[in-house]
């Protein structure tokens, strides 16, 4: 008989397959460009899917780990949420709530902490589509498949991190130093402008070597049959890309929920509700994201306040540093950013150089230019 916990995981797991299945064949039939208001509705749909799960959470929480009886919530807490959840041995009822809330708001926490974190990651998208010469009706199908193998990764990632954590209980400190670290050199490193040579990038120069991958893009093709051969196209070797630089960005990110709970359930849903929302809130965004420019300033002093706080974990829990606190720090960091970037706006220069990102795309050298400058590099190396 399956357990609960299977079944909760199931449900979820099915419903993720739902919402994409449908975007994909109902929404995404024919490419387009999305406008700010589209992309504003689907943000908006999916913060709320993710307040609907918060409220899902607090109600019927004790299903993530088939919890039925006081033995099973001690054991839970426990291995999860040890000097974080006061139980009442006398009255179950009353300890399971306090799970419930605990756990609900250790969801939306690390979904606004993750949310956050992907911001920086919008910056990145745009510099790769610009680099690459995407055409922008291409956006949506290429960020689609890109979000969906991180979905996939994110549970590899998250479930080896927890294993690790539940093992090596010093890797909680690995992962606090690296925090700080990032987040001191985020700060160092905010002003500096970003750029990707795409004939350099490492994804290319290996799809170069090993790979088929056919000189030109083919319309929205991922694959294109030449010569009786099946080879990616330019626009495929762009969503390896957007898979790798997510890679990149889940060193950081996932590690930093880790520090708002340890139960890899949550910090799963946390990051695959957070994702889903990317595709949007980049289209959302991008063409306003220039606006918030202590935004950086912001999530480098949020990475190494996660950072500290889980270096320091034992010794905040002894003070009564909860996980409510988390969120209010969260939010303080982060609204002061917003309000900063409102309050003081960026130079002229400043803004005339993010509009020259925004509108060179179709200008930019193209992927397959870069596809054939390679191969010409590396046959020069093997002669």
């Amino acid at each position: 008989m399956l357990s609960n916990e299977i079944i909760f995981f199931a449900g979820f797991t099915v419903f993720i397959i739902g919402i994409l299945a449908l975007d994909l064949g109902l929404f995404s039939k024919k490419d387009h460009i999305v406008k700010f208001k589209e992309a504003a509705a689907w943000s908006a749909i999916w913060v709320l899917f993710a307040l609907g799960f918060y409220i899902l959470l607090d109600r019927q929480g004790h299903l993530i780990h088939d919890i039925q009886n006081y033995q099973d919530l001690e054991r839970v807490v426990n291995t999860y949420m040890a000097g974080k959840v006061v139980l009442y041995p006398d009255d179950f009822e009353r300890s399971l709530a306090v799970y419930r809330d605990t756990v609900s708001l250790e969801f939306i926490t690390g979904y606004l902490l993750e949310y956050s974190l992907s911001v920086d990651n919008i910056f990145v998208i745009i510099m790769i589509f610009t680099s690459f010469g995407v055409r922008e009706k291409y956006f949506k199908k290429v960020l689609f498949w890109g979000i969906l193998g991180a979905i996939l990764m994110r549970f590899i990632f998250i479930f080896v991190g927890a294993a690790l954590i539940q093992t090596f209980a010093w890797v909680i400190y690995l992962f606090g130093g690296f925090l700080i670290y990032t987040g001191i050199k985020m700060f160092l490193e905010r002003n500096q402008e970003e750029v990707i040579e795409p004939a350099k990038h490492p994804v290319v120069r290996m799809a170069a070597k090993w790979l088929r991958v056919y000189p030109r893009y083919v319309r929205n093709r991922f694959f294109v049959k030449k010569h009786e051969h099946w080879h990616l196209t330019p626009l495929f070797v762009v969503v390896m890309i957007i898979e790798f630089t997510d890679l990149i960005f889940a060193v950081d990110s996932v590690p930093a929920v880790f520090a708002v709970t340890q139960d890899p359930y949550i910090v799963f849903f946390s990051n695959i509700f957070a994702i889903l929302g990317l595709r949007s809130m980049f289209f959302f965004l991008s063409n306003i994201v220039h606006i918030f420019h202590y935004l950086k300033v912001g999530l480098s002093v949020l990475l190494v306040f996660i950072g500290t706080k889980m270096i320091a974990h034992h010794w905040l829990s002894e003070i009564g540093f909860t996980t409510i606190h988390s969120l209010y720090v969260i939010l303080g960091i982060l609204g002061i950013s917003i309000v900063a970037s409102l309050l003081f706006p960026a130079k002229e220069t400043a803004k005339a150089t993010v509009s020259i990102h925004e509108t060179s795309i179709e200008e930019k050298t193209p992927i397959e230019e870069n596809i054939e400058h390679v191969k010409e590099e590396l046959a020069k190396r093997l002669e």
